[in-house]
């Protein structure tokens, strides 16, 4: 019940850096658009999917709520300011691209869809990174103060997913969009795959000049280098992809890569929740919480929302068209 659990909350994880990834990075994005017409282009390939991809937020929220209460009691002292300042960007973005139609002051919004997306990414990016840098306890207790995620290491990684999600909005749109739209994505997927990649590189010789200890990790469990191994080949097929203009294939290596990035992160943790602190039995809730969310959420709700969510990407499948006013 446990490792049923655990494969709920990494699905869930997944599935959200994937989905919500790629409308963040395309509000990242929208800001350099050339002029409303593109900008409304950008929108409207995430307009029928963006607020249902936040959904996988919550449940990720509610999976450790439930079931994991260890964690969510030790993180949130932890991470209270960054997950607010996340949170206030994501709302931000979702009030603006309500409103941007519905105002003579557009820019207001459009600036607020793009910042609201930078920030909510940088955030989430910085958790990353202070989670494997690792938090300061004492007696299984967060003793960091208010800012003891904040180092130069969280912002490295921060910055990178930043580059990270706006590749993958961009290889998002070269799938959704024709035209100017498309073409503009094809230009800047090859500048955000080496600024990934740049900062990826900095984050790995920091990560070795600071001796973390994921690090020893990869020594002690080679198996993980087919990991990078997978990214590295779905990189060859993203350059290849750009090269010949297939619109299908940039998203699928992109989130190949990503898949890639997080199967690493989470055997690189593994057995611990919070590494490398609380292991996953001594996080878990008992068995009989477990087993009694187990008849609601991870019957019927969990394998609902999959099923929502594979109905809606079906629907909406294909090129959006021109955009025509509201979307």
């Amino acid at each position: 019940m446990v490792l049923y659990w655990v494969a709920i909350l990494a699905i869930s994880i997944l599935l959200y850096v994937l989905l919500d990834g790629f409308d963040l990075g395309i509000g990242i994005l929208s800001i350099s658009a050339r002029g409303e017409e593109q900008r409304d282009a950008m929108l409207k390939a995430v307009a029928p999917v963006w607020d249902g991809n936040e959904t996988w937020l919550v449940v990720t929220g509610v999976v450790l709520w439930g079931a994991f209460p260890v964690v969510y009691a030790t993180l949130l002292p932890a991470f209270y300011l960054p997950l607010l300042l996340m949170l206030a960007g994501l709302i931000l973005r979702g009030v603006a691209f309500e409103y941007r139609n519905k105002t003579r002051r557009r820019w207001i919004w459009d600036w607020s869809f793009a910042g609201g997306s930078l920030v909510a990414t940088f955030v989430q990016g910085m958790t990353v990174g202070a989670l494997v840098q690792g938090l300061p306890m004492v007696n299984g207790q967060y003793s960091g103060g208010d800012f003891g995620w904040l180092s130069p290491f969280p912002a490295l990684c921060g910055a990178a997913l930043c580059f990270g999600y706006a590749l993958l909005g961009a290889s998002w749109l070269v799938s959704k969009c024709d035209a100017e739209t498309r073409d503009i994505a094809y230009r800047q997927i090859p500048y955000l795959a080496v600024g990934v990649l740049l900062l990826l590189v900095v984050v790995f010789f920091y990560a070795l000049a600071e001796d973390l200890r994921i690090m020893n990790r990869w020594l002690e469990r080679p198996s993980l280098f087919v990991f990078p191994v997978i990214g590295a080949l779905a990189a060859a097929a993203l350059a290849v992809g750009t090269l010949r203009r297939w619109d299908g294939l940039p998203f699928s290596m992109v989130a190949i890569i990503f898949a890639a990035a997080f199967g690493t992160l989470a055997i690189s943790f593994w057995p611990y929740m919070i590494p490398y602190r609380i292991t996953v039995a001594e996080a878990a809730a008992p068995h009989s919480s477990l087993a009694f969310m187990f008849w609601g959420a991870g019957l019927f709700i969990f394998p609902l929302m999959l099923l929502y969510t594979v109905i809606s990407y079906t629907v909406f499948r294909g090129k959006v068209g021109a955009p025509q006013g509201e979307y």
